[in-house]
């Protein structure tokens, strides 16, 4: 499939999710750009912005399988992956998989279950596979995680872990709605929900024929260079204790080429990197103490250095 084939795909696939998540289309074009370069999603806000409405949609418009895990203090790992269950007419174990073998899991406020309970994703989102007692499942392909937390009300949960945060591709902010699109989704949803109206456009083999597609969008050595300049410039930021791993350079290489398929090229220009580089970046670094207290957060560090770095001329021309 060429690169207009595989970007009409993929602009169809994020039409129809606007249907049912209004004046949003950047963040579900990040959302998709990240699903496509096999990725894992983090989305951060208050309740009531679409969060999970997002997850639902991008799963019924991909025409893939769907499972919610809503997470709390008493889930366990097990709830999670699966379990073996003694079967006393065969006498043996038989595997009773869990909800995360599924093409689309959403983890829903993730942070509100214990360590324990969140670490239990770390093999699915890594290896895209689940180890239970001694033996390894595969999970299906493609494999996609959509965890969510609320970021105002803390009381009573478990901050996610830096080795886990460093697992999600990109971390993004629904916000809210602007005026006219609130009236809309006001006047939309008196008799029905969009979202019962949303139509497969695609299947799950070709997401993945579309995931390994994206790996052929070209992307020049000079913006190789500027990935890793931007990274390396989290790592020496007076500001930061802890800068991005090479996994956020890795990440932000795979989801620019995913951005660059959606705007119909077949390479990557620089503003496909800066418009996921907060996204990407952000959530991979660690504050110091003195600048939190003072009102600098990550998003504000990585917009800063954007401006700093140069950008690549020859990428530019």
């Amino acid at each position: 499939m060429d690169t207009a084939a595989m970007a009409a795909q993929a602009r169809r696939v994020v039409d129809m999710v606007e249907t049912a998540i209004l004046g949003k289309r950047h963040t579900i074009q990040c959302a998709l750009a990240t699903l496509l370069s096999k990725g894992h999603l983090l989305i951060e806000d208050i309740p009531g912005v679409g969060k999970t409405t997002l997850a639902k949609a991008l799963a019924r418009a991909l025409g893939c399988d769907f499972k919610r895990i809503q997470f709390t203090p008493d889930l366990l790992p097990s709830d999670i992956t699966g379990t073996s269950v003694y079967n006393q007419k065969t006498q043996e174990f038989n595997f009773r998989a869990g909800p995360v073998f599924a093409n689309v899991v959403l983890a829903d406020e993730i942070n509100r279950s214990t360590p324990k309970t969140q670490s239990a994703l770390l093999e699915c989102m890594e290896e895209h596979q689940v180890t239970v007692d001694g033996i390894t499942y595969p999970l299906p392909a493609p494999y996609f995680v959509i965890a969510t937390q609320n970021n105002i009300e803390l009381s009573g949960t478990y901050p996610l872990p830096e080795a886990q945060l460093d697992r999600f591709t990109s971390r993004l902010s629904m916000g809210y709605p602007g005026r006219e699109d609130e009236l809309r989704i006001l006047r939309d949803q008196v008799r029905t929900k969009p979202i019962d109206s949303i139509e497969p456009v695609m299947n799950a083999a070709e997401v993945v024929a579309l995931q390994n597609g994206i790996r052929d969008v070209h992307v020049d050595s000079t913006l190789q260079d500027y990935i890793v300049n931007l990274v390396t410039a989290t790592r020496n930021h007076p500001a930061i204790s802890l800068g991005a791993s090479p996994r956020g350079s890795m990440s932000l290489h795979y989801a620019s080429q995913a951005m660059a398929l959606l705007a119909g090229r077949s390479y990557v220009q620089p503003d496909d990197i800066k418009a996921l580089a907060v996204a990407v970046l952000a959530h991979r670094v660690i504050v110091r103490p003195e600048q939190r207290i003072k009102g600098l957060n990550s998003q504000a560090i990585i917009q800063e250095i954007l401006k700093q770095i140069p950008v690549p001329v020859a990428a530019v021309t």
